[in-house]
């Protein structure tokens, strides 16, 4: 979803394809039950206090930035979504994952339980909403699952498969669980895989990106 014109309101949404399909089962199953908001196409350096016409032209060359129009892919947009913090807050959230790049030999496995810095002015914290975690490509992954959160959502996204294209997939939990694919064709020539996983404060909005490397050892 995006405003594509900054004179008037106007919103531009589409459906992903999982969204499209639900809406052609005419059956009551399409139902949008939460949305986010993000800013991902703004820059906030271009905010101009010493603008020579005074505090109604501060943020103009921002206003008049130009928008994308709305595309389904979550690996293109919608990367920094709009969180409300308590009044108060210092300091942004950081997320600490204890990894800055993860190294998995093939069918080895790892959980990252994630925690959340200068949140609730806590030192350090788990957020009770849990996280989510997105990695880019799911082929190189012979497991992805999230852990100790049990709401509909995530028992939902926990579950979902794929059919071995490459494609991202989501998952929610305090910790996440995952291991490296033991598939060789995978590989072709080539001696590792590349992909990336996010993590994203369901609560906090904070986020982090680590790359992952899946290093072959089978013949």
């Amino acid at each position: 979803m995006g405003y594509l014109n900054n004179s008037v309101v106007t919103v531009d949404a589409i459906l992903t394809k999982k969204g499209r399909e639900l809406l052609a089962r005419g059956d009551g199953s399409f139902k949008i039950t939460q949305f986010a908001l993000s800013d991902d196409e703004i820059d906030y350096t271009l905010y101009n206090p010493a603008h020579p016409s005074g505090s109604a032209y501060y943020g103009e060359a921002i206003e008049n930035m130009p928008l994308l129009e709305a595309f389904p892919d979550e690996n293109q947009i919608m990367k920094y979504k709009l969180a409300t913090l308590p009044r108060g807050t210092s300091k942004l959230p950081l997320l600490q994952a204890g990894y800055s790049e993860i190294r998995l030999k093939q069918g080895a496995s790892l959980a990252i339980t994630p925690q959340t810095l200068n949140y609730l002015g806590a030192t350090s914290t788990f957020e009770s909403g849990g996280y989510t975690a997105q990695v880019a490509d799911v082929r190189v992954l012979s497991s992805f699952a999230g852990v100790g959160i049990n709401t509909d959502e995530a028992t939902k996204l926990n579950s979902t498969t794929t059919i071995g294209t490459n494609v991202s997939k989501t998952v929610i939990g305090t910790s996440i669980n995952l291991a490296a694919t033991t598939v060789n064709t995978l590989f072709g020539t080539r001696t590792q895989l590349q992909t990336t996983i996010t993590l994203v404060g369901r609560d906090s909005g904070a986020r982090i990106t680590i790359p992952i490397t899946i290093i072959k050892v089978n013949n």
